[in-house]
């Protein structure tokens, strides 16, 4: 899978087995809770976030945080 690295600037391709998935829950200005869903992996050290669509986020067979 395919991710942005933020500290070099650069697109690093992550192996699917070492994504894991997370969802995000915050409150909103109204006082509303909106749910983010995200795909988190490691590389190199650094911690690499990719928010996705909550119908990516089901599609996808990996552990939950």
């Amino acid at each position: 899978m395919k991710f942005y690295n933020v500290k070099t600037k650069s697109f690093v391709e992550v192996p699917d087995s070492s994504v894991k998935k997370k969802k995000m829950p915050r409150k909103t200005k109204a006082g509303t809770t909106q749910i983010r869903y995200a795909f988190v992996a490691e590389h190199n050290g650094t911690k690499l976030y990719k928010f996705v669509s909550e119908a990516d986020y089901k599609k996808l067979n990996a552990p939950e945080i």
